[in-house]
């Protein structure tokens, strides 16, 4: 199982001078970048950057006041979280979103609901359709245990795992639904270095193997310079630095920002 080429798609994803106000605070300035097919494209910045803001305008979350995005050749003013879904956008959180309670299985499978067809009183019969649906998802929930490496705890309840685990389930929950477009908010965040050595395995061999496109929110310039194909910068709400991981490292202004000369 191995996917395209890294870095070297169509563009899949074009964000034009997208603004973003809350009241008289402006979280996004005309901020322009797009994203390829089958690359890793890191957004990076200092705490409040706008980092968070842009990929919720991405799934649709946040609309923007300004701006346009261009998915897949359609463009529109915003995105619908719903349609961002449908259309296959998936999204991991910066603070984990998962059912505590429930087992690790049953947190995957809801990653599935799209492809779910049958209605409320096939389910509850559990025949036809809506049995066929079913255990053709939890097979597909099964290869995507298997592929991070979690058979061990697919029946432990997640409130009972330790960080690094949850965030390895999230990842999970978001492959489940197949999507084309992954976008992860720091998902090494409060890890130590085996887990984020674990975790960047995971990313690059989804990307890799998958071929599933990227879209990263790290804090880990390590990490970043790594696994990424290209880096955009923002402080401040503002784009100062677009490239290679090579091309953002030697700009004076990102360094100036990362360095706190700027502020």
């Amino acid at each position: 199982m191995t996917g395209p080429a890294r870095g070297g798609g169509e563009v899949i994803l074009q964000l034009e001078r997208i603004s973003l106000a809350f009241g008289g605070v402006k979280a996004l300035t005309d901020i322009s970048f797009d994203v390829r097919e089958h690359e890793i494209r890191a957004i990076i910045g200092p705490n409040g950057a706008g980092k968070s803001s842009m990929l919720n305008v991405i799934n649709g979350v946040y609309r923007p006041q300004e701006g346009t995005i261009t998915f897949r050749g359609q463009v529109r003013r915003d995105m619908d979280s719903h349609e961002v879904a449908k259309n296959g956008i998936a999204r991991t959180f910066q603070n984990i979103a998962l059912f505590r309670g429930m087992s690790v299985l049953d947190n995957i499978m809801t990653g599935r609901n799209l492809k779910m067809k049958a209605g409320i009183f096939e389910q509850a019969i559990w025949f036809g359709r809506a049995k066929r649906e079913e255990l053709a998802n939890r097979l597909k929930v099964e290869e995507v245990i298997d592929f991070l490496e979690i058979q061990h705890i697919r029946k432990t309840p997640v409130g009972r795992l330790p960080y690094g685990l949850q965030k390895r389930v999230e990842l999970a929950r978001a492959l489940a639904a197949e999507p084309t477009l992954l976008l992860l908010d720091e998902p090494m965040a409060g890890m130590n270095v085996e887990e984020k050595q674990d975790m960047c395995r995971f990313i690059l061999d989804v990307n890799e193997q998958y071929g599933t496109t990227i879209v990263l929110i790290e804090h880990d310039m390590g990490v970043v310079m790594d696994i990424s194909d290209r880096v955009v910068v923002l402080d401040y709400g503002k784009k100062i630095g677009d490239g290679t991981p090579d091309e953002v490292r030697a700009d004076k202004a990102v360094i100036a920002a990362y360095l706190g000369v700027a502020h």
